[in-house]
């Protein structure tokens, strides 16, 4: 059986949902998120084991919190770093260099499905990176700010919307291929917000497969509504 990881980056403070805790924790339908994503994970057999990136001073609530989970594979809590690059480097530092298959997941996108996660895993093996996105459905305007006003800028293009993805997680990796892009990256002191990113600095293609609307990001108040209001559709069907 081939060993396939979940990184999981929860070391994030959330500041933008002006919540008392970090949102990581909130609850959905009395489940702390992180748990609530670790779960649908485990949907897919696939994933043989976890490692969730986390701040300093989690890393023993998380330890706890993870251990009552039931995932029924191994998970590990590692300390995370002061930017998602590298709390999922922390993470992938501890993954068996004999694993084929990485996955990367935010830590508050709770309703990713396991048909998802499954049909990533299995593009992954042939294609080696691809990742799950969504076409952008607004007209896209590239700006300019310098001189202006904080709330006001200058468009400077119109970009294609047929032409633009809004990407999602999980990002689904040959273990070889993002622990060599993640070193490259070091080597040159280069910081992206996916792993997407490094790895197509690094050279290599990814792909993208069709996402869904409700694979959101709990960013702001708002989304845990929506989260919510997902949720009861899905058990309403």
């Amino acid at each position: 059986m081939s060993r396939i990881a979940a990184i999981i980056p929860a070391a994030g403070l959330g500041t933008r949902m002006g919540a008392d805790q970090p949102k990581q924790f909130l609850e959905l339908d009395g489940v702390p998120l992180i748990i609530f994503t670790l779960r649908r994970l485990a949907g897919s057999t696939a994933i043989t084991e976890f490692f969730v990136a986390t701040r300093t001073d989690d890393v023993m609530s998380m330890q706890d919190k993870v251990a009552k989970a039931g995932l029924g594979r191994p998970a590990r809590v590692v300390h995370g770093g002061d930017t998602r690059q590298q709390s999922v480097a922390n993470a992938l530092a501890q993954v068996d260099p004999a694993t084929e298959i990485v996955l990367v997941h935010d830590a508050v996108r709770p309703l990713v499905t396991k048909e998802q996660v499954d049909r990533l895993i299995a593009e992954a093996r042939v294609r080696h990176a691809v990742i799950l996105g969504i076409p952008a459905i607004d007209t896209i305007k590239e700006v300019k700010r310098a001189s202006l006003p904080e709330d006001v800028a200058l468009i400077s293009a119109t970009i294609p919307r047929e032409r633009i993805v809004l990407a999602q997680t999980p990002q689904v990796f040959t273990y070889e291929l993002l622990r060599d892009a993640f070193k490259k990256a070091q080597e040159e002191d280069w910081t992206a917000s996916d792993e997407a990113v490094l790895v197509e600095r690094f050279g290599h293609e990814v792909f993208v497969v069709h996402g869904s609307e409700r694979n959101l990001k709990i960013t702001r108040p708002a989304d845990m509504d929506l989260a919510r209001f997902y949720l009861d559709q899905e058990r309403a069907t």
